[in-house]
């Protein structure tokens, strides 16, 4: 009896975890937030003991934190070393330097040709030197863009329609370019009271209704767009300072596949190969029916998932989280759909020991107020990653370090936690979240999710508030 006594009394808290977690209920209970909801879970990974627990079951929305669940399915799905592969195709025959036919460009998803790192240039520079060592030098047919290996709903689950016109709500697609992102100019007329001039790039399937004038020497530039969700119309209004420089917003496409195909246009072009016709969409057949044989041209395969995942999470990129979404679906069941890739991901949680009903998942990145998630499910997977070596270094390098670089490069500066603590933002409207990892004083190695939902107060104090705790947690000592 008394040796079951003793080890009962071990197995309890120590005075140490007992003053941590003190000291976290006073910064969860902060007055300041007693309209909004925190759900918060600190674990372990050395002793495998949760040291702190605060909502940690309350179903809430993780914004960006979505993106922990989608990587993970995906990492399981496709591994770590996948690549998609974009190939140039065509049915014709080439003759006298002239590819005789059209010329498809078939997609399986690769967000990464756009500008970062110089990779659309790049691609294009490898297709045109292909194109030319297979004789080619002029296309007498069009440029067809075959998406088909996604379905054609482009947008999240649950996306509001109020932000469809941003950047950061762009369309999915098995074909994106520039991240399915467009400049939208706006310049300044001669003289005030002008209508100032806005430019689109070609085949983005935007209209423009404009209602911009050019304003006094001076005066404040003011840009607001508006997309209403069944209409590819943006309605631009403002004013823009005569003597103001132009000035660009970033603006969501509503048809990738053609803006793909007329970039691919302009890029053989513009590397010395004719293009006679015109850029078109491929046309999924209604029925089963065969379709003429192409043959390959050339294939480029994109970096690997760790180097897109990094991108994805240091930066918190939807469309990349959208694209891995579907794809772990088309890897499980052939198609990329978001349902299919919903499915495999809830396949692969139960294998962890996830139940189905801890958790929705509406989209890949976050961006749906569908989505659901739980403090004690992100810890879970955190540390799932963390202990599988197959996960373990590729995942964590993923995450924004604390004082350095991604969504956090400005947080916790001059704390124990800069450098040190590893975590992914989330943020919408009236949601903030930060889960990863953080070393305590002693090196003990801890999993964390911090969830803040229905607040109304500044969201830089959540941000603050959550800091404190990710500080108190690198700063916490066992001994």
């Amino acid at each position: 009896m008394i040796a079951l006594l003793l080890i009962g009394a071990a197995a309890g808290p120590s005075k140490h975890e007992r003053q941590l977690a003190g000291d976290l209920d006073r910064i969860f209970n902060a007055p300041v937030m007693e309209q909004g909801l925190w759900g918060v879970e600190v674990k372990s990974l050395d002793t495998g003991r949760v040291l702190y627990a605060h909502n940690a079951r309350t179903l809430m929305m993780p914004a960006s934190n979505m993106k922990i669940l989608t990587l993970a399915a995906a990492a399981e799905t496709l591994g770590w070393d996948y690549r998609f592969i974009t190939t140039l195709e065509s049915p014709g025959v080439v003759q006298d330097g002239a590819l005789k036919g059209d010329l498809f460009v078939r997609g399986s998803g690769d967000p990464t040709i756009n500008a970062r790192s110089g990779r659309a240039a790049a691609l294009f520079d490898e297709w045109a030197t292909a194109l030319k060592d297979a004789g080619i030098t002029r296309i007498e047919g069009d440029v067809v863009a075959d998406a088909s290996a996604f379905d054609d709903r482009r947008l999240g689950q649950g996306w509001a329609w109020d932000y469809l016109d941003a950047g950061y709500a762009a369309p999915v697609g098995a074909l994106e370019f520039n991240e399915n992102i467009a400049a939208l100019s706006i310049r300044p007329g001669s003289k005030a009271g002008e209508a100032a001039a806005l430019e689109l790039p070609p085949n983005t399937g935007l209209g423009l209704i404009h209602h911009v004038v050019t304003g006094e020497s001076g005066s404040p530039t003011t840009i607001t767009i508006d997309r209403l969700p069944d209409k590819a119309w943006l309605d631009v209004s403002g004013t823009i300072a005569v003597d103001a420089a132009p000035a660009a917003r970033d603006v969501a496409v509503a048809t990738p596949s053609l803006y793909f195909a007329h970039a691919l246009i302009l890029g053989l072009q513009a590397r010395g190969i004719a293009v006679h016709g015109l850029p078109k969409e491929f046309a999924r057949p209604e029925f089963d029916v065969p379709t003429e044989p192409r043959h390959a041209l050339v294939e480029s395969k994109s970096p690997p998932l760790a180097d897109i995942a990094t991108v994805m999470m240091k930066v918190s990129q939807n469309l990349y989280a959208e694209t891995l979404l579907k794809a772990v679906g088309a890897a499980k069941s052939g198609l990329g759909t978001a349902e299919n890739g919903r499915r495999a991901a809830a396949e692969i949680f139960a294998a962890w020991g996830i139940p189905a009903g801890g958790y929705v998942q509406a989209d890949g990145s976050g961006l749906s107020r569908y989505d659901y998630v739980t403090a004690e499910l992100v810890v879970t997977l955190l540390e799932h990653l963390f202990k599988d070596p197959r996960h373990k270094a590729a995942f964590t390098a993923t995450l924004p370090v604390a004082g350095r670089d991604g969504t956090i490069a400005s947080r916790l500066k001059g704390t124990r936690a800069e450098t040190n603590a590893t975590a992914k933002t989330g943020s919408i409207a009236n949601v903030r979240a930060l889960s990863g990892y953080v070393r305590t004083r002693d090196g003990e190695t801890l999993a964390f999710s911090i969830l803040a939902n229905s607040f109304t107060i500044p969201a830089a104090t959540v941000n603050y508030i959550a800091d404190v705790a990710v500080e108190t947690l690198a700063n916490y000592s066992a001994r």
